[in-house]
């Protein structure tokens, strides 16, 4: 088989010049060596080298260097606009934890610092004139497309257990399968992620989720999902026993999943937008009903992200998202202005594919999605452009222009803007001074003339 010539970032091949004329061995290494066979472009390059950090930062006295990871050996440095991290060849110690070694020792050879690595398509180095350094068959398992692990699988989990989550990760974002022996070894390790840091867990399991392999491996990989996610467990073959579903719910769930765009909150909603219905399962004579489960898996959506410590705002989006999923789909501008004011326009079109995802994921029979799904976002844009009133904010009145006409700061003045602004998206007014002037006046003579403003009807 001919050498593959890797083509080299030139601040990359910059690198490796200055270590070698500094008497240092150097290759590009780990994932941007796969990455650059598989003919994809790296997202960031990794140089090994048998420098000590000392002699490598020698080697880059006129560039910005970063010294966060020197205790693994490991110099990021800015060179030419471009930031590499450098790190020492080394061999790990004991795992103490299941995730970090105890000691780090550095090591003169680049075969020592490729054994310690976790699967054979991450344990390459490259060198333009060297050429390919691959001792584990990493080449050849890219040719069949399979994960393997350098070693004996069940001692690389063992050492570290986030390495479980990033096998089925890798399998899922590159396509790939997972070798025999380490999708066993996996699977009978699967424990060992609840020594991981739930920041790691979510990290994986995101680009798990987005890869082009991810309906294929969230079903193969059942018992590692439920691993990370136990309230899915319970809709891992549950039948709901009605005609709609032919599939138990997670497999409902996998089919809408395989629809939707690898957009992060859109398969996060997807997931998780049915996972209160074995909780709300009720059966009559009519089959199988979920009363409240939209309500039920919003609840647990927002449980599970927080757990898995995702940031604030994509826990809210994407818990609005799973409640509203059951809601009816909005079919006149009353009802799309009403869902305008509850959600961003990126939401919305989030919406729209869960509602889409949902419906392609039901029994054939019933998984053609509702022709009034294709209004929703052409109406959103057609009232984003003619600037349709939906907050306070758009009102042609203000809160002073009330407190003009006598009405007094505090709760009421809140309500009656509140009043004039339902009247207005519901298309019963005009967004007009005038005439929102007028129905105030009216409005608060009619509430002066009964028993207390918190008492109308």
């Amino acid at each position: 088989m001919q050498e593959p010539l890797i083509k080299l970032p030139p601040q990359v091949r910059k690198a490796l010049e200055r270590l070698n004329a500094a008497g240092y061995e150097a290759f590009a290494v780990g994932g941007c060596v796969r990455d650059a066979l598989l003919g994809r472009t790296p997202n960031d390059w990794d140089v090994t080298t048998s420098a000590r950090p000392e002699q490598t930062a020698a080697c880059f006295l006129d560039c910005r260097r970063i010294e966060t990871g020197l205790k693994h050996g490991t110099l990021t440095v800015i060179l030419d606009g471009m930031t590499l991290e450098i790190t020492t060849f080394r061999q790990d110690g004991d795992y103490a934890d299941h995730r970090h070694p105890v000691e780090v020792t550095f090591s003169p050879c680049v075969e020592e610092d490729l054994a310690r690595r976790d699967f054979t398509v991450n344990a390459m180095a490259y060198h333009p004139e060297r050429g390919l350094v691959d001792l584990f068959g990493g080449r050849e398992d890219l040719a069949s497309r399979r994960i393997v692990c350098v070693g004996e699988p069940a001692r690389r989990f063992d050492e570290d257990g986030l390495r479980i989550l990033r096998a089925i990760r890798f399998a899922s974002v590159l396509d790939f399968t997972v070798e025999e022996n380490t999708s066993a070894a996996l699977r009978e390790g699967r424990g060992l992620l609840a020594h991981i840091a739930a920041e790691r867990i979510r990290e994986e399991f995101c680009k798990l989720i987005c890869g082009v392999g991810a309906v294929r491996i969230l079903e193969e990989y059942r018992d590692v999902v439920a691993q990370i996610i136990p309230e899915l467990e319970a809709c891992m073959g549950f039948d709901q026993h009605t005609r709609y579903h032919c599939y138990d719910v997670y497999g409902h769930t996998l089919r809408a999943l395989s629809h939707s765009s690898a957009d992060l909150r859109t398969r996060l909603a997807i997931l998780l937008h049915d996972v209160g219905k074995p909780s709300c399962y009720t059966r009559d004579g009519d089959g199988g009903h979920f009363y409240g489960h939209a309500e039920k898996s919003a609840e647990l959506t927002g449980e599970i992200l927080r757990r898995l410590r995702f940031d604030r705002a994509t826990e809210e989006a994407v818990t609005a998202l799973v409640g509203a999923h059951h809601r009816p789909i909005p079919t006149d501008e009353k009802s799309v202005k009403r869902l305008m004011q509850r959600f961003s326009d990126e939401d919305i079109q989030r919406l729209v594919a869960l509602w889409r995802c949902d419906r392609l994921g039901c029994a054939p029979e019933f998984s053609t999605p509702d022709p009034a799904l294709d209004q929703v976002l052409p109406t959103v844009e057609r009232l984003r452009s003619a600037n349709a009133c939906l907050s306070l904010r758009d009102l042609t009145v203000k809160g002073q222009d009330l407190m003009a006409m006598g009405i007094p700061a505090g709760k009421e003045l809140g309500e009656l803007l509140g009043f004039l602004l339902d009247r207005v998206v519901d298309g019963e007014l005009p967004n007009d001074r005038d005439e929102l002037l007028r129905a105030a006046r009216n409005r608060w003579s009619s509430l002066k003339k009964q028993d207390g403003f918190d008492n109308r009807t």
